[in-house]
């Protein structure tokens, strides 16, 4: 809460980097595509609730983060995201690959009221290598270096429908709680409480309804389904939207289902909409 109690203000922020990409090139692109979605002619910015927010001052884009080659990108990133919530306000990220999430935790884990968060982890892939071809900051570890370092006080992983045996071992380690497509119904039973981190990787859908994503795995959730479980959840303290990749996404379809999922994301995040 900001100064009076009241909510403080949202900051969308591209972070537009693959570098960790263990397979295909584009994520990077993310963030541009997302944006171009969302700002379309062809839609509006109102969520399901109502709200408007092309009316709502409780957000703001506040660009992409500064990833000059050269530097250290994983620093960068935490620096910058530490740059937003000094200023006083919460995080919505979009990727960029799913490596991102262990510098955008680092840097807000220890500022959520009530504690180190609860992760909630939408995904297709449960992202718990403890190394991939060598890389252990690869967009398919960052869930093992999170929970190495104490970062958050539970991981539930949400939509998971293609965990290796050395990642199902992982899991079991840190006491990773995993519902697959299927196990949706658990959910409440498991009573996720704030603060919580919302991790939302787009290949937690079906490819029929994000084909733009570079590790789509068939099996997946609808969108529908996937706006149940946010609706779910207690509301995000922080935020990321990862692995869009356009190059994957001809027409366009993914960046559209993933302005919706961000709208629904920030209605969440605001304070109710008075309609």
């Amino acid at each position: 809460m900001g100064p009076g109690n009241q909510p403080r203000r949202v900051a969308v922020v591209g972070v537009p980097f693959d570098g960790h990409s263990s397979f295909l090139a584009g994520a990077a692109e993310g963030p541009a595509s997302l944006r171009q979605a969302l700002h379309s002619p062809a839609r509006n910015l109102c969520c399901e609730s109502g709200r408007d927010l092309a009316e709502d001052g409780g957000w703001r884009d506040a660009g992409d983060l500064d990833l000059s080659p050269g530097g250290d990108p994983l620093a960068a990133i935490e620096s910058g995201v530490a740059g937003l919530l000094d200023a006083g306000e919460r995080v919505v990220a979009l990727g960029g690959d799913h490596s991102i999430s262990l510098p955008l935790v680092r840097a807000q884990s220890g500022r959520f009221a009530g504690g180190e968060p609860t992760i909630v982890q939408l995904d297709a892939h449960p992202d718990l290598y403890d190394e991939l071809d060598g890389d252990r900051l690869s967009h398919a570890c960052p869930f093992a270096r999170i929970l190495e370092e104490g970062l958050v006080r539970r991981l539930v992983q949400v939509g998971v429908r293609a965990a290796t045996p050395h990642q199902r071992r992982q899991a079991e380690r840190f006491g990773v709680e995993m519902l697959g497509p299927d196990e949706l119904g658990r959910l409440a039973g498991l009573r996720v409480e704030p603060p919580v981190y919302l991790s939302l990787d787009l290949d937690v859908l079906d490819p029929a309804f994000a084909p733009g994503v570079s590790h789509p795995e068939p099996g997946g959730l609808s969108v529908r389904e996937l706006l149940a479980v946010l609706r779910e959840l207690p509301a995000p303290e922080g935020a990321d939207l990862v692995e869009l990749n356009p190059r994957r996404d001809p027409l366009g379809l993914t960046a559209v289902v993933a302005a919706k999922l961000l709208r629904e994301i920030l209605d969440r995040m605001l304070p109710p909409a008075v309609l």
